[in-house]
């Protein structure tokens, strides 16, 4: 059997960008994806579930679940900013130029 070669290329830092979409919609995505987490974290480190998150953050259920499974495409990158300063979560934003 003949071993094929598996070419590995290094990530830019945003899967989104190394998939194909453009750098303004990648950069948008990568943070909705990473307040999301943050807000994931929060939640097990809390010990709550769904329903108890959504009441200390005064929000439905079914957001809380969009953000559990990672739907956050549609979700406002200040809604997610909101949603973390309510949970005590500072956000920081760090440009390099």
């Amino acid at each position: 059997m003949k071993r094929s070669r598996v070419r590995i290329t290094r990530g830019r830092g945003n899967v989104f960008l190394d998939v194909g979409f453009p750098p303004h919609e990648a950069a948008v995505m990568l943070l909705r994806c990473e307040l999301a987490e943050a807000l994931r974290k929060w939640m097990t480190r809390e010990g709550l579930n769904q329903a108890q998150a959504a009441k200390r953050l005064g929000v439905v259920q079914p957001r809380i679940s969009e953000i559990a499974c990672n739907k956050v495409d549609k979700l406002p990158l200040g809604y997610l900013v909101g949603l973390c300063a309510k949970a005590g979560l500072t956000v920081a934003v760090k440009l390099a130029a």
